[in-house]
Parts: C-alpha cells; sequence; structure tokens
C-alpha cells in the first residue's frame, strides 16, 4: 500500500513537472490560409487578325480587336490585378502577314504581348512542320503539344506541358490538339509527325504536375471545326458546340481550367464541369474578344470564381507600342502587297459557313473559269476574310485566301459529284460552295439523303457521265473529310496558287460583282 501510494505521486510529480498550461485543452483548428486571387487571360484562333476588323454586323460598324489594341487591354488589366497569365489556344495563323512571313510575324507578337504559352493548333502546320519546328523552339514563352510525336515512336515533337510562376502562383499549362484539328491539317506538309489519345496524354500531364502547381490548365485546340465567319458571334445558329472540351474535363480530374480552341464557340461565361468542377472557356476568335477568368484559390483550391469575354473595342485602345515595333519590319516587307490595289467590288462579298455565300460562289466561279471546268467547288473553311466593298488590296485577297493551295482540276462522275454534295449539305465542315452546279435539297431529311435533285447548267445531273471538275489541292486530297476527290481520276495540278488565280481574275476584268445567291435551293415536303 505504501509502494502504490508512493508510486503515485511519484507519476504525479512527474506530470506536474512536464504540464504546460493548455496542453491537455482540445486542439484549436487551424486558421484558414488567406484567400488569394489569379487572373487568367485568354485567346484562341487568332487567325493573324493583326488589324482591326469592320463589326459591319453592329450598328455604325466599330472597330474590334487588332494585335496592338488587344495588347493594350492587356496590359491595362495588367497594371490593376496581378497575378496575371495571357494563354493562347492555338491557331495563330493564317492571313496576310503569317502568309508573307511563314508565320514568324504572329510568333513576334506574341513575344512582343508576353504570352506565357501557346498550346498548338492545326494552322500552325500551315506551311508545314518543319517551318513550325524552328519558330517553335525559337520562342520565348512554350509551346505545347502534349499528343504531337514523332511519326512511328513515342517521342514527342512539341513539349507536352510546362510550369510558369509569377507572384508565388505556379501555373502548370498542358497543350493538346483533337481528332477534328489534326484531321484538317494538309497531310503533305506533316510527313514526320502523328497524333496521339489527347485524353491519355492529358491525364499523364495531370499525374505530373498536380502535386507541383496550385493550378493546372489545359489547352485543348479540339472539338468541331468553327464557322468561319468574321461576324460568328451575331449568329448563335452557327455556333459549334463544346461537347468535345465537356467529355475531356469530365474524362480527367484535376483540371482546374479548360481553355478551349478550334471551335471558335464564344462561351460568355465559364461553364463548370458538373462532376470535376473544371472551368471551361472559349472566346469566337480573330482576337475580337478577350478572355477574362479570375480565381481565388484558398488552402490549395479553387474556392471561387469570375468570368467574362471583354469587347476589344478598338476605336478605344491606342495601339501598344512595343507590338506596333515589334511589326514595323514586317509591316515594309509586305508594304508592296498591303497597299497594291488589284480591282474593286460593287458591294462585299462575304462568306457564310453553313449557307451559299457571295465570297463562296465568286471563289468557285474562278476556278471554273480559269480551268475551263464544268464543276468547280470550294470549301467554306478555306475562305478566311470577306472581300470588302470598294477598293481591294493584294492584302485582302490574301487575308481571304491564304493558304498554300492550287486549282487542281479532274474527271469526277455524276454518283461521285452527288457524294460531295451530301457531304456538304451535312454541314460537318460547312457548305460546299459550287459553280455550274443548281442543287435542290431538303434539309429536313437525315444526313446523306438531302440532295432531292442536281443541275449541271440546264441539264439534270448524269450519275454514270464524267465532269470536269475544279477544286483546290487541298480537298483534291480529302481534306475537310472529304474523301470522294482522292478518287477521281485524270488529275491535273496547275500549279497555280488558288490566290494568285484570284489576283489574275481581278487584272483581267476589273470589278467583281457579288454573284446570286440561287444556287442552293430549299425543297421541303
Amino acid at each position: 500500500m505504501k509502494s502504490t501510494r508512493f508510486g503515485l505521486l511519484t507519476t504525479l510529480a512527474l506530470v506536474a513537472a512536464f504540464w504546460v498550461p493548455g496542453a491537455l485543452a482540445p486542439a484549436q483548428p487551424t486558421p484558414a490560409s488567406p484567400v488569394r486571387e489569379v487572373t487568367i487571360l485568354y485567346t484562341n484562333d487568332f487567325h493573324s487578325a493583326i488589324e482591326p476588323i469592320p463589326a459591319y454586323w453592329l450598328p455604325a460598324s466599330p472597330k474590334l480587336g487588332g494585335a496592338a489594341q488587344l495588347a493594350t487591354l492587356v496590359n491595362r488589366i495588367r497594371e490593376r490585378e496581378r497575378p496575371v497569365f495571357l494563354l493562347d489556344a492555338g491557331d495563330i495563323f493564317t492571313g496576310t502577314f503569317s502568309f508573307l512571313s511563314r508565320g514568324e510575324a504572329l510568333m513576334e507578337v506574341m513575344a512582343a504581348m508576353r504570352y506565357d504559352a501557346l498550346g498548338i493548333g492545326n494552322h500552325e502546320f500551315d506551311y508545314g512542320s518543319a517551318v513550325f519546328e524552328p519558330l517553335m523552339w525559337r520562342a520565348p514563352f512554350p509551346v505545347l503539344g502534349a499528343n504531337v510525336f514523332h511519326k512511328g515512336t513515342r517521342h514527342r515533337w512539341a513539349r507536352p506541358w510546362a510550369v510558369v510562376e509569377r507572384d508565388g502562383i505556379r501555373l502548370g499549362i498542358i497543350g493538346v490538339i483533337g481528332v477534328d484539328a489534326w484531321s484538317v491539317i494538309n497531310a503533305a506538309g506533316i510527313p514526320d509527325i502523328e497524333f496521339g489519345d489527347p485524353v491519355e496524354q492529358v491525364a499523364a500531364g495531370v499525374a505530373s504536375l498536380r502535386s507541383h502547381v496550385d493550378l493546372v490548365v489545359v489547352l485543348a485546340h479540339q472539338g468541331m471545326t468553327g464557322p468561319m465567319q468574321t461576324d460568328a458571334e451575331a449568329h448563335p445558329e452557327i455556333q459549334r458546340d463544346f461537347d468535345a472540351d465537356i467529355a475531356l474535363a469530365g474524362a480527367v480530374p484535376g483540371i482546374d481550367v479548360l481553355i478551349g480552341g478550334h471551335a471558335h464557340r464564344g462561351i460568355e461565361a465559364p461553364f463548370v464541369h458538373p462532376s470535376t468542377g473544371t472551368r471551361i472557356v472559349q472566346t469566337y476568335g480573330y482576337g475580337t474578344r478577350l478572355g477574362h477568368l479570375k480565381l481565388r484559390l484558398q488552402d490549395g483550391r479553387v474556392v471561387g470564381h469570375e468570368g467574362s469575354l471583354l469587347v476589344v473595342r478598338s476605336d478605344e485602345l491606342p495601339p501598344d507600342p512595343a507590338v506596333v515595333a515589334r511589326l514595323e519590319p514586317f509591316r515594309k516587307a509586305a508594304a508592296p502587297v498591303l497597299s497594291q490595289v488589284v480591282g474593286e467590288t460593287s458591294a462585299r462579298l462575304s462568306r457564310r459557313y453553313n449557307l451559299e455565300s457571295p465570297l463562296g460562289n465568286f471563289v468557285a466561279d474562278v476556278m471554273r473559269q480559269s480551268t475551263d471546268a464544268e464543276i468547280a467547288f470550294e470549301n467554306a473553311g478555306g475562305l478566311r476574310a470577306d472581300l470588302p466593298e470598294g477598293v481591294v488590296t493584294r492584302a485582302h485577297v490574301v487575308d481571304a485566301l491564304p493558304f498554300i493551295n492550287t486549282v487542281v482540276t479532274l474527271e469526277m462522275t455524276g454518283t461521285q459529284v452527288r457524294e460531295v454534295l451530301e457531304q456538304g449539305l451535312s454541314l460537318e465542315r460547312g457548305l460546299i460552295q459550287v459553280s455550274g452546279l443548281e442543287v435542290t435539297y431538303d434539309p429536313t431529311r437525315p444526313t446523306g439523303s438531302r440532295l432531292v435533285a442536281v443541275k449541271v447548267g440546264d441539264r439534270p445531273l448524269d450519275n454514270g457521265r464524267s465532269y470536269r471538275v475544279a477544286t483546290n489541292s487541298f480537298l483534291a486530297l480529302g481534306g475537310d473529310l472529304f474523301e470522294t476527290f482522292p478518287r477521281a481520276g485524270q488529275v491535273q495540278d496547275s500549279k497555280v496558287l488558288l490566290v494568285d488565280a484570284v489576283l489574275a481574275w481581278f487584272r483581267t476584268h476589273g470589278i467583281a460583282t457579288p454573284p446570286p445567291l440561287d444556287r442552293y435551293r430549299v425543297q421541303r415536303p
């Protein structure tokens, strides 16, 4: 009894010796860390829109976009918000400056604007992988394509992802290009590369980056090809969905932000994936809007966001001096092209991706007349800018037809002509523009059976007869999924660029008048 009491007293003494007031009190919750704000600015499908675009679909036709004006807006946001990251989801090429400099002018503009990363788009290969590769590695910002590989290997052709840090915030950025986007690349220009599964490569990137960064951002150039209309934002009926972006965000947890491209789908307010919480955003393209996404971070997670598409009002934004200076040598080199008057138009020759258009009819007519063909086809996606009313310069024509496509003639059966028209009426790659044809169709019928009647000149199309058909080399090789063209016979490549054929037409005729819109006629039951 005595020894037990002594042991208890000894234990109490030891406890007292080491007791600290409050040590046995319930643990207090760790206070939450402060909320931090991060701004992500984004663009996509800029398509060499260096100069402001007249918004002819708006009252008084204000000017929108322009690289130097866009840069001014970006810099104003950088002055009032921190940290700010500037990202692009691909397709910066096409257009006069891109065509003349083989893309170099656009990479220099991005450098002057201090972009933090570019996700590779299909148009970065307009001049071939051999041209883009040195530009990619020379850029002072990461150019990303996680699913672009050296052909026949699993060795990546481009940098897959990168970490960019500013003011203590680290962004892990992954770039991928989707199936639809890579399918429209001219295969002859990319003999050394191939593409892998975007989902698989994004998952690998998230696994590599997630524990080392505050935010994971994916630059995804995918989905269905966007409507190639400057005024697409004014026509919601032609806007593509962004189902591919939703599917990717749902398949790979751990993505905080997915910036889309290729579809030109303006998402006015961020779409939050219901399962993963990924915020999905995208602009209409051409630099007329600047995507603005502000995120609130706390304890390693996003706790809130605000986002919108800011209108780039060129008339109210002075041009940024750094961008102007960077463009100066390219402007001087391009001056003869930019200022050379080649003709005029009696009215604007506009394009419509899902409809017959004045510009589409005009270009198809030029191909048919210059080759003495009976029929001509031009893909809607090959028309990249309208021809303005009045004076037309060489630059206007190059902007409208910026690709290195030649005029090709081939022999096609009436059955093959029907196949091309039926595929065009699916609108998957826009309505194919025609010359020499009168097409009657029923849009309410199922895809593949919408043709009602076809005339060549004033005669019904004869399925068994062979017709001389003009088109561009991109379609002749099966571009835009038109697999009928490569099956045609007696292919003759004129070696004349389509843009040069149109320039030659202006030199001969002088004035272009919009052709009547009567080649496609709707017949409903």
